[in-house]
């Protein structure tokens, strides 16, 4: 039978790179992506962070050709207990939530756009990667701040809500350069980009909202913004490898 969509999977490895841990496994990540023939792909992840309290997240995040989020679904689980899940849908006009979470109750959010988000911050690292597709590239290395960018949680780890929370001072994100690289998954032509939220007054220390430490991360050079490495400095000390690959592609 045929199978018009093609499907990219595999494994994120989560390690320390704090002095008395270097290299310790703190947690791991699973995600396939499918792209649809028209362009339209759906991002199915699932996150583990071991360190207290752990926190367990299954996200299903979806994007239209252009790369604007249409809908999600985000399950929260902190220190084992269900934290809360969520829903979205994002138009030109408005983007709506509708969940239940332990610290807010019943919710059912609706925000006015003035134009179409896009982003949607979710906090697994594949979707890092797929963030990185509102970049321009083709205007070489530079950076810019993304104002039309909505997230599920503020915390560092996305160990609050889900709820809908509008970026408190946009996404910073600047595009390094292209390199090839090496990871345990394979050699890739890679891009590599710099979050730049990191202030100058040690606030980069705390899990303050708006202020994170530099992230720097490389994804695929080919259109698809699949996720490869990164590296989280400042009070974090974290380090993320794709470890497993597989591009599944569509059957005449």
């Amino acid at each position: 039978m045929p199978i018009p969509h093609r499907r990219i999977r595999g494994k994120i490895h989560y390690t320390s790179d704090k002095p008395d841990r270097k290299g310790v496994e703190r947690g791991r990540e699973y995600f396939t992506v499918t792209v649809h023939a028209d362009g339209r792909r759906t991002l199915r992840a699932y996150t583990e962070i071991d360190d207290a309290p752990n926190v367990m997240r299954d996200v299903t995040l979806s994007f239209a050709a252009d790369w604007k989020p249409t809908d999600c679904f985000v399950r929260l689980s902190v220190g084992d207990a269900f934290m809360g899940s969520s829903w979205y849908v994002f138009n030109d006009q408005e983007a709506v939530c509708e969940g239940y979470t332990i610290n807010e109750g019943r919710i059912s959010q609706r925000f006015p756009l003035k134009r179409p988000l896009v982003g949607f911050g979710t906090h697994p690292i594949a979707a890092d990667g797929l963030l990185t597709s509102i970049v321009d590239v083709s205007k070489g290395p530079h950076g810019s701040i993304y104002q039309d960018v909505m997230m599920c949680s503020l915390d560092h780890r996305g160990a609050t809500g889900p709820t809908l929370l509008r970026h408190p001072i946009g996404v910073k994100l600047a595009f390094i350069g292209r390199e090839r690289i090496t990871v345990t998954a394979g050699s890739f032509d890679a891009l590599h980009f710099r979050f730049t939220e990191t202030t100058d007054d040690g606030s980069e220390t705390r899990n303050e909202p708006g202020k994170h430490p530099p992230y720097d991360l490389w994804c695929t050079a080919d259109g698809n913004y699949t996720f490869l490495l990164a590296y989280v400095t400042g009070y974090m000390m974290t380090r993320y490898e794709l470890t497993e690959y597989e591009l599944i592609p569509a059957r005449a």
